[in-house]
């Protein structure tokens, strides 16, 4: 059995120091895990999720040491197989590691959306990094109407930004 809280306590300590990191895989790590519960996920497809989410961003410590970037396409070069030495330590199952370096490689991947635990990271993860980013709220609605799909992700983007 997944233990969420050991990735989550794995993640703050690889991150250790770098705390812009760290609140943003929790913030991400939030809106995955409510997103989910609202469209009711099976168990193991909740916990893929909870796992991608805290690791999702798990490449950007050596995309900034190899490219000296932290841009999305080497993120998703990179995390998979940090994420797979990270989550092997913690014995997590091999069947859940290989769904979750999979998402971690296609986290900025928006076209060919593969399954719901796919769509649901991409729609929490917009959601931080749009705050984050500072984006307008036109551009948050041109790709909210692209890629949002379920109903919990829409209306948190509603609910947030007051429409």
């Amino acid at each position: 059995m997944v233990e969420v809280g050991q990735v989550m306590n794995a993640m703050i300590d690889y991150y250790r120091g770098d705390i812009k990191r760290i609140n943003h895989f929790l913030k991400v790590y939030g809106f995955a895990k409510a997103i989910g519960e609202a469209e009711d996920l099976d168990q193991e497809t909740q916990t893929i999720l909870e796992v991608a989410a805290l690791t999702h961003d798990i490449g950007i410590k050596n995309s900034e040491l190899k490219y000296n970037s932290s841009a999305g396409k080497y993120q998703e070069l990179e995390g998979p197989l940090e994420a797979e030495l990270l989550l092997n330590n913690l014995s997590i199952q091999q069947n859940i590691i290989d769904r979750v370096c999979w998402l971690i490689a296609h986290h900025h991947t928006y076209n060919n959306i593969n399954g719901i635990d796919h769509q649901i990271l991409i729609e929490a993860d917009f959601l931080v990094n749009a705050y984050e980013d500072n984006l307008s709220r036109d551009a948050i609605y041109r790709i909210y109407s692209k890629i949002f799909t379920t109903n919990r992700g829409k209306a948190f983007i509603n609910l947030m930004y007051d429409e």
